[in-house]
């Protein structure tokens, strides 16, 4: 017996709630953030417009932190008056499926990606306050330091509702046996 599924690799974060973080490109610190969250973003073939904003508001709204009396996961990094740096890394949508070498094929190319990238992070500044969201550098070899808090580290990704551009993956299927 076989199943299809139909996936789409799609836009991706990592999120991690940070004492603070910053990236430095070719030995200069081009970046710098306080307490707040650090976002990994990548963008796969086929990612639209509309996932970017879901993304970017989910990353604006996301409560992360607790509040003055107690309360477990009650405020967000606009209620925290925290920053936030995104850093593009397109190998989080890396497979691994053929051995032990990354394929990359499940990322945007060059431009398509950078694009969506950086309407992402156009649409993070929108959602919160442009001086408090930072970036990296597209395409760059970075150095990313931070300082985890907690630690809490997320993994966040926008699935379209209904994809037709999705591949089918066909499955076997085990049947019970009594």
């Amino acid at each position: 017996m076989e199943a299809t599924l139909f996936i789409h690799l799609s836009l991706a974060a990592i999120l991690q709630r940070v004492l603070s973080a910053s990236v430095t490109v070719d030995k200069e610190v081009v970046s710098s953030i306080g307490r707040g969250i650090l976002v990994f973003a990548a963008v796969a073939p086929g990612d639209t417009r509309k996932e970017a904003e879901n993304l970017a508001a989910k990353v604006v709204k996301l409560k992360l932190w607790d509040d003055d009396a107690g309360g477990r996961w009650k405020r967000s990094v606009r209620d925290i008056d925290g920053e936030i740096l995104c850093v593009s890394q397109f190998t989080l949508l890396a497979s691994l499926k053929k051995g032990n070498k990354p394929d990359f094929h499940g990322a945007a190319g060059g431009e398509e990606a950078k694009t969506l990238y950086e309407y992402f992070f156009e649409k993070v500044q929108q959602g919160y306050a442009p001086d408090k969201v930072q970036n990296g550098v597209f395409q760059a070899m970075m150095e990313v330091a931070l300082v985890n808090d907690g630690p809490v580290t997320l993994e966040l990704s926008v699935v379209p509702k209904s994809d037709a551009k999705a591949e089918p993956m066909t499955l076997p299927m085990s049947t019970p046996s009594n």
